[in-house]
């Protein structure tokens, strides 16, 4: 569940865009039986799943999607952000597109949630709206939202206590960028 719109949920399904559904809707054998605003109960081949607001992305409608796609769709949730779920070399983070973060930045105990070796990385000077921080500079591997993966992606690590991963320009450069009301849609360029 990326997030709600009154009495629907926006589900992801089987990796696709996020969908809005009400109790009743089914979408790709996924029916919606309840939702309330951090959760969503669905029932799956007879089988009855409760999924949370913002927790690790699943596929709640059988295998999840290759990872060729070529378009990303994003709802603004509550206060207009952009916040997806998403995975960094195959572990499941949550991220906010900054457009005004220079790369993907994350905090460094996010980075050792994911397994990121960030020490290694070389050190860099980041001026946030906290002042100037002591960081490192480091190179995912691939950084996956909905079906679409980007590989080589450059990240800072900060030692500051960060909400949610910010999708920076490291990765946005990479998308022609649309948005239309509450809805952002990132078509891949390169």
């Amino acid at each position: 569940m990326t997030g709600g719109m009154g009495s629907k949920a926006l589900l992801v399904v089987n990796g696709g865009a996020p969908k809005a559904l009400a109790a009743g809707d089914a979408h790709q054998g996924v029916k919606v039986l309840s939702v309330g605003p951090d959760r969503t109960v669905v029932e799956v081949a007879g089988q009855r799943q409760t999924v949370m607001l913002g927790g690790a992305p699943v596929s709640i409608g059988g295998r999840g999607g290759s990872a060729g796609g070529t378009q990303i769709v994003l709802t603004a949730g509550p206060g207009g952000h952009f916040i997806t779920l998403g995975q960094i070399n195959g572990r499941s983070t949550q991220f906010m597109v900054d457009t005004g973060a220079t790369s993907i930045a994350m905090s460094a105990d996010e980075a050792r949630r994911l397994g990121l070796a960030y020490e290694q990385g070389a050190r860099i000077y980041a001026n946030t709206a906290n002042g100037m921080v002591t960081g490192h500079r480091i190179t995912l591997t691939a950084v996956r939202i909905q079906d679409v993966e980007v590989h080589n992606v450059d990240a800072a690590v900060l030692p500051l206590p960060m909400p949610h991963i910010l999708l920076g320009n490291t990765f946005l450069t990479r998308f022609q960028m649309k948005r239309e009301n509450e809805t952002m849609t990132l078509t891949r360029r390169f």
